[in-house]
């Protein structure tokens, strides 16, 4: 049986998860995944029966053509599955999807919602029998993700919210999921190999070897839509927490609010979908001699994503076939930058790997 799959947000990030899906088509192709199987299911048990968007240029359209249409500038690296041609992209419930200044843009570079009702997103869930609802709502956009999370309890749907938007670490959310039996995987998802895993993995290694952290800095720039939307400083500020307490986490003593600046930091239309980091930890080590270490890493940052998504995907089927409700606690803290408890990568990574094999329990 497929896992059925709706999508909320048909950006960047869905462009590479939907082309990833036509990628992995094969049961034999494995290369590029963390786990070619959960459960029972390959990537290629995935199969999106419905997806969500208000924006003008993709409400109405395939799915197909939706993901390749502007402002997406994601790598195409894969042709999308034959069911992407036939799957309309309907309208959702704008609430604080589009930031002011994306919307004042030229007419035919501005970020306009479709001129149609929203669909009722629950009812939709029912009539698609969709078992998981992916949530890629933008940075800020926190009244549209919590919609979105509502439908999912009023549907019995699973969700994995890959935005900042705190469901799964809020403690009423997830209480509200568990009672239901609703499972949930989040929030804000981990990079298959970005910034924030290279920084905790980093400043965990500097700890272990005796190392006193004193500063650090994160500073990310890239050209999608994700980076223009976070230009509206007001919204960052979940995603500033979310990145921000997922390196703190990881030191034996938290840094001072000054001594640590981690989180976007610019637009730079041309990067397109290349996202570049440029990372510094500042610290000492025997006899209290300083040392430094710099680091860029440049990454399409899309694909990257969506292979930390296929893995939410199928863990949330598998907590679903078990009956699990609430946040599914191993994926979540491995897949994750803000799960509801958080650990190190080697933990996490152990107590997923305890998960493909029996009920998720305490990491």
């Amino acid at each position: 049986m497929p896992i059925r799959v709706a999508i909320a947000g048909v950006g960047n990030c869905a462009s590479a998860l939907v082309q990833g899906l036509g990628y992995y088509a094969s049961r034999d192709q494995t290369d590029g995944l963390m786990f070619p199987l959960i459960g029972s299911w390959h990537v290629a048990d995935i199969e999106v029966v419905a997806a969500f968007d208000i924006d003008r240029r993709k409400v109405g359209h395939s799915l197909s053509h939706a993901i390749f249409s502007p402002p997406n500038c994601a790598l195409r690296f894969s042709e999308p599955p034959l069911v992407a041609n036939s799957l309309i992209v309907e309208m959702g419930p704008v609430y604080d999807g589009i930031a002011r200044h994306m919307a004042e843009y030229p007419d035919d570079e501005a970020f306009r919602p479709a001129n149609l009702p929203p669909v009722a997103i629950a009812e939709r869930l029912r009539d698609t029998q969709a078992d998981i609802l992916v949530s890629y709502m933008p940075v800020g956009a926190d009244d549209a993700a919590r919609a979105y999370a509502t439908a999912c309890l009023d549907a019995g749907v699973a969700m994995v919210n890959c935005s900042p938007t705190f469901i799964a670490s809020d403690s009423e959310w997830a209480a509200r999921f568990t009672t239901l039996k609703v499972p949930i995987v989040g929030d804000d998802v981990k990079s298959q190999f970005g910034a924030t895993i290279m920084h905790r993995v980093l400043s965990r290694l500097a700890e272990e070897r005796g190392i006193r952290i004193e500063r650090t800095y994160q500073l990310n720039v890239g050209g999608n839509t994700d980076f223009l939307n976070m230009l509206s400083r007001e919204r960052l500020i979940s995603k500033k927490k979310s990145k921000t307490n997922s390196v703190q986490s990881q030191l034996k003593e938290p840094l001072r609010a000054k001594d640590i600046h981690i989180g976007p930091s610019d637009y730079i239309p041309w990067l397109q979908d290349n996202k570049v980091c440029f990372l510094r930890i500042e610290g000492a080590g025997f006899g209290g001699v300083d040392l430094n270490v710099e680091l860029r890493l440049s990454v399409q940052d899309s694909p990257n994503s969506a292979g930390v998504v296929v893995d939410a995907i199928r863990s949330a089927m598998l907590a679903r076939d078990r009956r699990h409700g609430g946040p599914v606690q191993a994926p979540c803290s491995y897949l994750m930058k803000s799960p509801p408890m958080q650990c190190s990568d080697d933990d996490a990574r152990r107590a997923m790997n305890r998960f493909l094999i029996s009920d998720d329990g305490p990491l």
